[in-house]
């Protein structure tokens, strides 16, 4: 593919590339979640101490570590942190049975799993039908006193002393492995190298959808598709924009608080969702007005949108829908 963007380094890590795209933006909120917010600093220095916190548990380079958690800033923290460490992050559904948890478990043979508290029972039951390998299970804002396997997140992750340098890993090297649905059978682990999420944000995030600093980025797709782990995670950072995180399903409702800035108090200004969440919205009675909105672009996957529905979203917004390519996370 011809293209005027460098390609990244042979030696290189994609979670210490995002450390080093924001170092001059400490001060810059990063995530706003249902919980708070954190800065660009906040994450630099949090990244590193699960680096060095899953380092300490005695994990080797490329083993894979579960994440299984609920949109906040604690899982964007997971992901880079074990990256960072040379580890493999394994990225995994939230609406998932305890047999799909112990296919996963197995078939990725992850050494430690950072988990939701509130998903944790799901881990649990799976961890009991499976002949697992993980050594710890760390457990982000536990609802229920911890067995000693288990760690609370913030505990494990205090304790450690930030890791200076990453993992002197390459390019092509594997950097996260993501689930398919399963629709042909057994859900298949994809590797990526820590390169891929480097191409897409820097020809799709920066190139075709023109996100920049300015903009706060919301995603009804969760982290764990390769479309949301693209619009909540790799393009915002790649340019030190602002993004909103949310726990909770995507219904109108929900949805319309951040837009409304009902929620860390900043309007989106660029919206990802998919064609059945958008035909929701429209037809929802408290659909916001144009102006009620901070919204300048808006994006679409999943499944192809229909027409009408995109003309009846400008129509009422003055926005426009990007349809995104069902391939583009898997392509440079």
């Amino acid at each position: 593919m011809s293209t005027d963007v460098q390609a990244p380094a042979e030696r290189f890590n994609f979670a210490q590339h995002l450390l080093a795209l924001n170092a001059e933006r400490p001060s810059k909120t990063a995530f706003i979640d249902d919980h708070g917010s954190i800065t660009y600093a906040d994450v630099a220095d949090r990244v590193r101490r699960v680096a060095a916190a899953l380092h300490a548990l005695g994990l080797r380079r490329e083993e894979r570590v579960l994440l299984l958690m609920h949109d906040s800033a604690d899982w964007p923290v997971s992901f880079l942190g074990a990256m960072y460490a040379g580890l493999v992050p394994v990225a995994v559904n939230t609406l998932l049975t305890a047999d799909d948890y112990a296919y996963m478990l197995e078939n990725s043979r992850a050494q430690a799993a950072l988990v939701s508290g509130a998903l944790l029972p799901a881990l649990s039951a799976g961890m009991v039908k499976s002949e697992h390998e993980l050594k710890k299970v760390i457990v982000s804002r536990p609802i229920a006193p911890l067995h000693d396997s288990e760690a609370d997140f913030e505990a494990f992750i205090q304790r450690a002393e930030p890791m200076v340098q990453p993992a002197a890993t390459n390019a092509d090297d594997p950097g996260f492995w993501l689930y398919s649905s399963g629709s042909t059978g057994r859900p298949k682990g994809t590797v990526h190298s820590h390169a891929n999420p480097y191409w897409t944000a820097e020809l799709y995030g920066k190139r075709l959808l023109g996100i920049t600093e300015q903009d706060v980025c919301f995603s009804a797709a969760k982290l764990f598709f390769a479309y949301g782990l693209g619009n909540g995670l790799s393009f915002p950072m790649s340019v030190g924009a602002t993004t909103i995180l949310m726990a909770e399903r995507p219904t109108p409702d929900a949805t319309f608080a951040r837009w409304l800035g009902k929620v860390g108090g900043v309007k989106p200004t660029v919206f990802f969702g998919a064609p059945t969440g958008f035909a929701g919205m429209l037809a929802h009675p408290a659909l916001p007005k144009k102006g009620e909105t901070a919204l300048r672009m808006a994006s679409s996957a999943g499944e192809a949108l229909p027409a009408e529905l995109g003309e009846r979203f400008t129509k009422h917004f003055g926005v426009e829908i990007v349809q995104q390519s069902l391939q583009y996370a898997h392509r440079r």
